[in-house]
């Protein structure tokens, strides 16, 4: 099914195989607020390492696994199946960075980061600039061979872990004033500071907090490939994780899709198996349907991406994937906690997890509001055909 070669279903078999063993500390994870025991953690992150499911969208000249788009999202559908974002050990570095990074920046930052020594963090969204980055109010003042990096970031998502984190900001001064850079700064720097950490609705140990960069001075060998290039690889970025998140949200869908199919079949009422109410049926319908749809549509746009369409179409079609995929993972763990009952409002049952977890996907990453945006420009400036049946 879904046109998978033997190579596909042996790297998608692998990476279920290590979900599976993960799927079981979920519980004790969710009591301790997301952080399982360090040892314990470590052993997960070596564990990914060891199976070949790390920086999977890494070539092998870096020292990558060299994976197909399509073959990476079969590992982060996998990725999807665990809740409190244990499977997220099967991490993926910047894959734009190879081919702009310097000899300085690979040797620093990027061939660690690779072979997992070193982790990242993206401070890029603030206060009043979210899923539209060009509204950005941080700054970057060149001042001699370094840069002096001035404001305040949200959602700083994986900053508790990370050794250095991106920094998008706008030039003040200079040729290119008033464009972006993305500077690397390493972790811990002095001025950068965590402002306060909040509490979300989910459980995972990847925090996002609000950091505050005050004057915070880095070396030119810092900046990520030219000044005004920043939204590139700000974009780029945005475009492959996009796919990600799709990727993942179709993982939870199965997972849900699976246990209450289970649920319904072994639950008995008024005589019978729940599932044979029609109501109940209706909703198990609908969430597999909905989840078939989804797999066929993510399957194809990055079968788009192997076949190298044009980065305009694909931009189009991987806004179409996180829209929908999103937005029907939301639908689906909605009608498992319905079918659960009150079950289903218990912290100890996965659909309970997934309902809250899986909300943030239509948010980060750029709001479903921004996807249909993006989908419809496109409609508007270069015709259904472009996205929907590109040559």
């Amino acid at each position: 099914m879904y046109g998978l070669t033997a190579e596909d279903q042996r790297i998608r078999d692998t990476a279920r195989a290590f979900v599976d063993s993960l799927i079981p500390h979920e519980a004790e994870a969710e009591e301790l607020g997301g952080h399982l025991p360090p040892q314990l953690a470590a052993q997960h992150h070596d564990r990914a390492i060891e199976l070949g499911l790390y920086a999977t969208n890494m070539p092998v000249s870096v020292g990558g696994r060299g994976f197909t788009a399509l073959q990476q999202v079969l590992v982060q559908e996998q990725v999807g199946r665990a809740t409190n974002a244990l499977a997220w050990v099967m991490h993926t570095p910047p894959q734009w960075w190879v081919d702009v990074a310097t000899d300085y920046q690979r040797e620093r930052w990027l061939l660690p980061s690779v072979r997992g020594e070193k982790h990242e963090a993206y401070a890029i969204t603030e206060e009043f600039a979210g899923s539209d980055v060009s509204a950005l109010e941080s700054t970057a003042e060149r001042d001699g061979d370094d840069y002096v990096i001035n404001g305040v970031k949200w959602h700083v998502t994986s900053f508790n872990l990370a050794d250095y984190v991106f920094v998008q900001a706008r030039l003040t001064n200079g040729p290119h004033e008033g464009d972006h850079v993305l500077l690397v700064v390493d972790l811990p720097s002095p001025g950068v500071e965590v402002v306060r950490t909040p509490h979300y609705s989910h459980n995972i140990p990847d925090e996002h907090p609000i950091v505050s960069f005050t004057d915070v001075r880095v070396p030119a060998t810092h900046l990520v490939g030219a000044e005004g290039e920043g939204m590139l690889f700000t974009q780029d970025w945005f475009r492959f994780e996009r796919i990600m998140v799709a990727s993942r949200c179709v993982g939870a869908a199965q997972r849900l899709v699976d246990e209450v199919t289970a649920f319904a079949r072994d639950r008995i009422v008024d005589g019978k198996p729940l599932g044979d109410h029609q109501l109940v049926a209706g909703m198990l319908a609908d969430s597999a349907t909905e989840l078939f749809a989804a797999r066929s549509l993510l399957y194809e746009v990055a079968r788009g991406i192997d076949a190298g369409l044009d980065r305009k179409v694909l931009h189009g079609q991987a806004s179409m994937a996180k829209l929908y995929c999103s937005e029907m993972a939301g639908r689906v763990s909605d009608r498992a906690v319905q079918i659960f009952g009150g079950r289903g409002y218990m912290r100890e049952n996965v659909a309970e997890r997934m309902f809250r977890e899986l909300r943030v996907e239509r948010i980060w990453e750029g709001a479903s509001e921004i996807q249909r945006i993006i989908i419809g420009r496109q409609l508007m400036l270069r015709g259904p055909q472009a996205i929907l049946e590109p040559s």
